[in-house]
């Protein structure tokens, strides 16, 4: 006996809900985190919220889906949206290393902050340390979520979350810098600044001072010290970065947010799904459910792919008896490539259809809606639109 088909994902009462000020849209990479919270924020706008879409995206497809030049930190009016229910779109694209800079300034004094931004070591930090894109996109929903509250800017913040190796980084990253910042290795590159000149070797033993100079052979005396002089200035700010981990990391659990969790009907994107629902389950973070993007569906399901196959078969038997090409057997040739490419396309959809199935059954109880792949890629307000509306459906009853 099948299981029951999971409860459909309501996508529009959620963004018609004035209580949700925040969705946060994650899950493997190329999936369509993308295009779904794009769709989401237009879908959203259009109903009479005042949205802003953050995306963590270097392929920058937003852009061009909402129909803007170029996107950067600072959120800017998307123009194509109806506007008739009184509701606004801005879009915004995450500039991790401006965030930083703009953090720093924010945080430290005008001397600290240039001593921060011009050092080489805090260059490669906010443009490629591990986790850092993570860590500012919590920083940045956090920012804007301050905007909205002190200035009533927007009402909704859709995020699309960075496209890490795992799904589980944007929730991990304000944990890991709090335990890179509370390391030894920090402790041990603030001891010199912190004690200073001779009270240094007084202060640390012998074998503190045999690991700088093992550190300095190893990353050079320049960089060593540059390394030193930046934890030394940032040393100030270091609370500040956890207090605001901290308080980012409770937005997500307040139940002003919804954690929609994006998935393909592969079982790799699927497991990572898995892994984020668990995840979240776990965390105590609000799950509003779970959309399986770009379901194979048939354009005529009335014909299974074993009879298309059949039929192709017959086709390819009768042509090879005949050793007479003609007008005739062109066409017959032709409908056979098609029906084969129906029959490619009938194993493609009852493969998506059985994963979708077992995702389904091994998480009763959460919402899900199916999203069928798009003819062609979404580059524009109208396909954003399209999609909106195939979110918005609900599941169909499995057979």
């Amino acid at each position: 006996m099948d299981a029951a088909p999971p409860p459909p994902l309501d996508l529009d009462a959620l963004l018609r809900d004035d209580a949700t000020r925040i969705v946060v849209c994650c899950g493997a990479g190329g999936v369509g985190k993308t295009t779904v919270a794009a769709a989401l924020g237009l879908r959203a706008a259009e109903a009479g919220r005042r949205v802003v879409v953050l995306t963590i995206d270097p392929a920058r497809r937003l852009a061009q889906s909402l129909g803007l030049s170029e996107l950067d930190n600072t959120p800017r009016p998307v123009v194509g949206f109806d506007p008739a229910a009184g509701g606004s779109l801005d879009a915004m694209m995450l500039d991790m290393k401006r965030t930083f800079d703009e953090v720093v300034e924010a945080h430290a004094t005008p001397e600290k902050a240039q001593q921060i931004l011009a050092n080489p070591f805090y260059d490669a930090v906010s443009s490629s340390f591990a986790g850092t894109q993570e860590y500012m996109a919590m920083e940045k929903l956090g920012q804007l979520r301050s905007k909205a509250a002190r200035e009533g800017t927007w009402d909704l913040i859709v995020v699309d979350t960075p496209p890490s190796r795992s799904a589980l980084d944007f929730l991990d990253a304000p944990k890991r810098l709090g335990s890179f910042l509370d390391g030894r290795f920090i402790r041990l590159l603030m001891a010199p600044a912190k004690a200073g000149g001779r009270a240094y070797l007084k202060v640390f033993s012998g074998g503190v001072t045999m690991a700088t100079s093992v550190m300095s052979k190893i990353l050079g005396g320049q960089v060593l010290q540059d390394v030193q002089t930046f934890v030394a200035a940032l040393d100030t700010m270091f609370g500040g970065f956890r207090e605001r981990a901290d308080a980012t990391y409770a937005l997500l659990k307040d139940p002003e947010t919804a954690f929609v969790v994006v998935a393909a009907p592969e079982r790799d994107a699927l497991r990572e799904a898995s892994y984020f629902v668990a995840r979240l389950d776990e965390e105590g973070m609000p799950l509003a459910g779970v959309v399986v993007n770009r379901i194979q569906r048939l354009a005529a399901p009335t014909l299974s792919g074993s009879r298309a196959l059949a039929a192709a078969e017959q086709l390819a038997e009768r042509q090879s008896g005949s050793g007479n090409p003609s007008a005739v057997s062109e066409t017959a040739g032709l409908t056979e490539g098609l029906l084969r490419l129906h029959v490619s396309l009938a194993q493609t959809a009852d493969r998506h259809e059985a994963l979708a199935r077992r995702f389904g059954a091994g998480h009763p109880g959460i919402p899900m809606v199916e999203v069928p792949a798009a003819a062609s890629d979404i580059h524009d307000v109208e396909g954003l639109r399209s999609v909106g509306e195939a979110l918005a459906v609900s599941a169909p009853a499995r057979r």
